[in-house]
């Protein structure tokens, strides 16, 4: 089975439709698919349903999505770098579901595994528990979660070999090898294709059987969310 693909436009073109579910790997802007998201914007589909951490800033990564009004609903743990995301959920353009960070993260894993429900203590008592089934263990009260699964995962990696075994790189190593397994689809970005046998079986992370489709940008921009610096003094500079 052939895996790779020429763009990522020609990656998802046959696979997008209006009202999909999409899970987006990343954290903030690290280790996003930045040209897969880029294809999506571009194929104008609309009424997505998007899961993932958060969803990017104005202007980079899945913020673009939302400036163009092509997503109906949210999945996330976190939302606080995106203005025209701020002001869609507002006007109630957007629906959104939060989840504290960890129970999306298992969520995510569940759906991979084919667990369709788990309970965890975090979140009871809040507002995260409302409408939600709740059970106890051992003298706890536990909340129950639903599984998450996508019909198409977005994910980046550092490298490929053609089979679709991937292998990340430090941070960029987040929600992307979880989304890979929780979806009908997954797409990898990879910044480097290499050949059968060359990524160590010790280093792969995502196994192919996973992995549908693999593509090969010819350019992967890498944003910073936010720059921090230490002002410079006499002592650094010597």
């Amino acid at each position: 089975m052939r895996k790779r693909y020429q763009t990522p436009s020609a990656a998802i073109a046959d696979v997008l439709r209006d009202g999909m579910t999409i899970m987006s790997g990343g954290f903030g802007l690290c280790g996003i698919p930045t040209t897969l998201i880029d294809a999506v914007l571009a194929s104008g589909v609309r009424g997505l349903t998007i899961i993932s951490n958060n969803p990017g800033t104005d202007g980079h990564g899945l913020g673009k999505l939302f400036e163009a009004g092509q997503v109906r609903k949210l999945i996330c743990s976190y939302a606080g770098e995106n203005a025209s995301f701020a002001r869609q959920y507002l006007a109630g353009e957007v629906e959104v579901e939060f989840n504290p960070q960890g129970t999306l993260a298992e969520r995510i894993r569940a759906g991979g595994a084919g667990i369709p429900a788990f309970y965890t203590r975090t979140g009871v008592g809040t507002v995260v528990a409302e409408g939600k089934p709740v059970a106890e263990f051992d003298g706890h009260t536990y909340l129950m979660e639903r599984g998450l699964r996508a019909d198409l995962a977005l994910v980046h990696a550092w490298r490929s070999d053609p089979e679709g075994n991937l292998q990340y790189r430090m941070t960029a190593r987040n929600f992307n090898p979880l989304m890979a397994t929780a979806a009908a689809i997954t797409v990898a970005e990879v910044e480097e294709l290499v050949g059968s046998g060359e990524i160590d079986p010790d280093h792969i992370v995502t196994p192919g059987i996973f992995v549908h489709r693999i593509v090969v940008p010819e350019e992967i921009v890498k944003y910073i969310e936010q720059r921090t610096v230490r002002p410079r003094t006499a002592a650094l500079m010597e």
